[in-house]
């Protein structure tokens, strides 16, 4: 496992044309964690900095804008304490919106009127649950939404449950929930014996109060940082008895594979991998962020959909890179990502239709960006709700003037000369909720 301290040997053994400074500058503020598959199999030396790979696994000093970069390679060079370089850090970070979405103020739900630190439950149907051993990764990847908890921050940063009976009994007790996710960091760095803590008491045969739920999700990076999970490590085989125990109890478990680039999928390991998963009976399906220096072409996202679908896996979401850490330096235009989506997805046959995009992950639900066009003489995003706070606004279709700079929904504007769009009144009254003392989810 590489870290920051690692970057100096290996850019001398890989990379002696780059300066490790602005590279070290960089990881002190952003966190890294780059394992040897990933240094070592996915990573093409020849082509850094420019290669893909080496974009999304190691900080780039163009992450930090100008000014905060020179303040950290000055920081470095005099030498300052390690407490002062972290509180430097901490600054900088914090004018990152580390949160987005207000992921830690608006979307955690209640149980006989306590918090239940660690959960998130925003759309009707489904619930998040963050396990407290799953808050880390194999690796890090550059663009992650939630970077800011694998930081020195500290734990105003971390959001996390160790409390399987507390998931089980706010799942039991709200019925119109089928759906739980489990996210981190990633939850399959855990032990199989902690994964297990967590899933069997959602399965078990005495279940019947939680008969509505039918599907079990659990988001990982590990299908290409860490295909050997499944394959070669000790434990793969426990990991791969316990996928087929939630299939036999009747529920669905749905491995949401995050693959940023086609060379993740190419790999022999990841392919034995997904191929051990599939014969659980688990469902895997495919999701990435449009991630600019690293999949910002519709050639790369045909390869990787075409891919995917001959390996088994079903092509699912394509998002927008949240506005959150190093936005700037990642994002890409609603516009730009629009033609991408279209480019690569008029390109696929119809069982790699299954892909929506580009999507934003934003407050009041997954919007996509679903056209471009001229109305009345005006060029207007065409926006739809995929998924929302309130139910009755998905599929709900809206319009924002075309702007060619923005890369996030709150840069938009409504079209047609309307003040505001038709979510906004009952969004501000669900945030009212939830500072009265609601969850701001809707339990109808």
């Amino acid at each position: 496992m590489f870290t920051k301290s690692n970057i100096p040997e290996l850019f001398k053994q890989y990379a002696p044309h780059l300066d490790p400074a602005p590279y070290l500058a960089a990881a002190h503020v952003f966190p890294m964690r780059v394992n040897n598959h990933v240094a070592e199999s996915l990573v093409d030396w020849k082509n850094v900095p420019e290669d893909p790979m080496f974009q999304l696994a190691f900080p780039q000093p163009a992450m930090l804008h100008r000014p905060d970069l020179e303040r950290m390679m000055h920081a470095s060079r005099t030498g300052i304490p390690k407490a002062g370089l972290q509180q430097l850090a901490e600054e900088i970070r914090m004018e990152m919106n580390p949160h987005p979405a207000n992921q830690k103020t608006e979307n955690v739900p209640k149980l006989n009127g306590e918090e239940l630190p660690g959960m998130q439950h925003k759309y009707r149907e489904t619930v998040l649950f963050f396990p407290s051993e799953g808050q880390f990764c194999h690796a890090f990847c550059t663009y992650c939404f939630r970077w800011a908890q694998f930081t020195s921050v500290g734990s105003a940063q971390t959001f996390k449950s160790s409390n399987a009976g507390q998931l089980r009994n706010y799942i039991a007790k709200n019925r119109q929930v089928r759906d739980v996710l489990f996210t981190g960091g990633d939850p399959m760095v855990m032990p199989v014996r902690h994964l297990a803590g967590y899933l069997d008491p959602l399965i078990a045969n005495d279940t019947e109060d939680l008969a509505h739920l039918d599907t079990i999700r659990i988001g990982s990076k590990s299908l290409a940082w860490w295909p050997y999970k499944y394959t070669t490590d000790g434990e793969a085989g426990d990991v791969l008895r316990l996928f087929e125990r939630v299939v036999r109890s009747g529920r669905q478990l749905a491995f949401q594979a995050h693959f940023s680039h086609p060379r993740e999928l190419e790999h022999p390991a990841a392919q034995e991998a997904i191929r051990q998963i599939r014969m659980t009976g688990a469902q895997v399906r495919g999701q990435a962020p449009l991630i600019r220096h690293v999949n910002d072409k519709p050639e790369v996202w045909r390869r990787m959909w075409d891919l995917q679908v001959k390996l088994g896996v079903v092509p699912y979401y394509m998002f927008v890179e949240r506005d959150t850490g190093a936005s700037h330096y990642w994002n890409v235009p609603l516009g730009r990502a629009h033609d991408i989506f279209n480019t690569a997805y008029s390109q696929l046959s119809g069982t790699a239709r299954t892909v929506r995009g580009p999507s934003m992950s934003a407050s009041p639900g997954k919007v996509g960006v679903v056209g471009v066009e001229n109305i009345r003489g005006e060029d207007v995003f065409l926006l739809k709700f995929w998924q929302a706070r309130d139910p009755s606004w998905i599929g709900r279709v809206f319009f924002a003037k075309y702007d060619p700079e923005a890369t996030w929904l709150s840069d938009l504007v409504p079209a047609f000369g309307e003040k505001e769009f038709f979510f906004e009144p009952r969004y501000r009254e669900l945030v009212k909720r939830t500072g009265e003392g609601s969850s701001g989810q809707l339990s109808d």
